[in-house]
């Protein structure tokens, strides 16, 4: 029971402070990380820019760069729809056509079904904004 109640306890620890997760290539080399305040670093761990609570896309310098609505919808500075994340993963464009999915794994597929990237434990919509918008690119 102890060990029980010290592995919840260490749980609750590490949800609350956080931890980044990685986000990697096809070949499963590091790429970059997002933290759980949505903060988005690259391979040499330097600010990239960050996604809000509010679903604000801030660049490095601090300007908005888009918007992640809550519905998935997905906005550019200048507010024009630029795509959606819809609930399952699945990415599409302006257009309405698919571009990918991000599975519930973190597998990130392309429209050919293939893995472009791995976003284990990231949130499926930042990770969408991440590897299909190139906002952070």
């Amino acid at each position: 029971m102890k060990k029980l109640l010290m592995l919840i306890a260490m749980t609750l620890c590490l949800g609350a402070t956080g931890y980044a997760q990685d986000l990697r290539n096809s070949s499963n080399s590091f790429i970059g990380k997002i933290e759980s305040d949505g903060t988005v670093r690259n391979s040499s761990n330097s600010y990239i820019g960050k996604i809000s609570s509010s679903g604000d896309i801030r660049n490095s310098s601090n300007s908005f760069i888009g918007k992640l609505e809550s519905s998935g919808t997905v906005r550019n500075a200048s507010n024009s729809y630029i795509g959606k994340v819809e609930s399952d993963g699945t990415v599409r464009n302006a257009s309405n056509s698919y571009i990918g999915k991000v599975e519930n794994d973190g597998t990130v597929r392309n429209s050919s079904n293939s893995c472009i990237g791995y976003a284990k434990g990231v949130k499926k919509e930042w990770a969408a904004i991440y590897f299909f918008f190139n906002f952070f690119k």
